[in-house]
């Protein structure tokens, strides 16, 4: 008996949104739109929903059970994946030819080729633009899926060709562990600073800083290495080590872009609890700071500054706000 290749379910936080409703209906049509950029906050859930919509494209409804191809396995030979590389993590202008030679050719399997490129902001000029020459000429039957958290970063005349899907995460604290504790003491110490200790007790104050920022090293190294070795299982075997490279970085990069934005929520929540008492006024100013220093710190690790030196620049500049407030 032929084992039935189960269809990729949609991620369970997206199965039930507006966009997901659009593409099925597309879908339903034949009227998806043969380039799609796909947007979010969180790189693996933007993978989760490229694959399981790849999977519809290439193994349609019609499709007989024993000519299933499973896509997890990355041997589908009508789905192609264009991938940065190196710790660098870009995507060069020979691996962009590449890809677009392997979509020029026709369906192995079916009558429809799906190409994914990951991170399609990290595509150097010379790829960008050869890119582009695809995007105005799409191949025959293909579908190209790009995936992206910095849609701003593309080309105008890139964006402008894909048809935007965009998908919010859920919002929910960041499943680490270890990273819940950590906010509750990063909660402490602001709580801490509002009740005046960066004056009166400034050497508890930068002791308890410097003890959050050697956790956070310590929180983000773990989590990156416990991601990378469950992700490893649904990678292909034949990517070379700077295609493993680069998607062992970016996870690493998705998962502190994801913290800091934990860390921003937990700072607007305590700042909203405060600042409604009798005491809002004397620290507003200082509160006001902190957010600016946290989309300051965020900024900088777009431009890959270190992860804990941005921290650390965060957490100094706040530990000064408060001592003028």
């Amino acid at each position: 008996m032929v084992a039935t290749v189960p269809v990729l379910p949609w991620p369970e936080t997206l199965a039930d949104t507006p966009a997901v409703a659009v593409i099925e209906q597309a879908l339903l049509r034949g009227r998806l739109s043969h380039s799609l950029l796909i947007t979010g906050d969180d790189l693996d859930l933007l993978r989760g929903l490229a694959l399981a919509l790849a999977d519809r494209l290439l193994n349609p409804p019609s499709t007989p059970p024993e000519r299933r191809r499973s896509l997890l396995d990355g041997a589908h030979p009508d789905c192609f994946h264009l991938r940065p590389v190196g710790k660098s993590r870009q995507t060069n202008a020979e691996s962009t030819r590449e890809l677009i030679g392997k979509v020029q050719v026709s369906a192995s399997a079916g009558g429809h080729k799906v190409a994914l490129i990951h991170e399609c902001d990290r595509m150097n000029v010379s790829a960008a633009n050869i890119f582009l020459k695809t995007l105005e000429e799409p191949p025959a039957n293909t579908t190209l899926l790009l995936l992206t958290t910095r849609p701003h970063a593309l080309l105008p005349t890139i964006r402008s060709r894909c048809q935007l899907f965009r998908f919010a995460s859920a919002g929910a604290a960041t499943p680490v562990d270890g990273w819940p504790a950590w906010l509750e003491d990063y909660r402490a110490w602001l709580a801490l600073l509002f009740g005046g200790a960066a004056r009166t007790a400034p050497a508890d104050a930068m002791f308890r800083l410097y003890g959050l920022l050697a956790r956070f090293g310590v929180l983000l190294e773990t989590a990156t290495d416990t991601l990378w070795a469950q992700h490893k299982k649904s990678l292909p075997e034949d990517l070379s080590e700077e295609e493993q490279d680069a998607i062992e970085t970016g996870l690493s990069k998705g998962l502190r872009d994801r913290l800091f934005a934990d860390l921003e929520r937990a700072t607007g929540a305590y700042a909203r609890e405060i600042l409604v008492t009798p005491e809002a006024a004397a620290g507003a100013r200082a509160f006001a700071e902190t957010v600016k220093h946290l989309e300051h710190s965020a900024g900088l690790l777009r431009v890959n500054f270190s992860d804990t030196n941005a921290l650390e620049l965060f957490l100094l500049k706040t530990l000064r706000a408060w001592t003028r407030k």
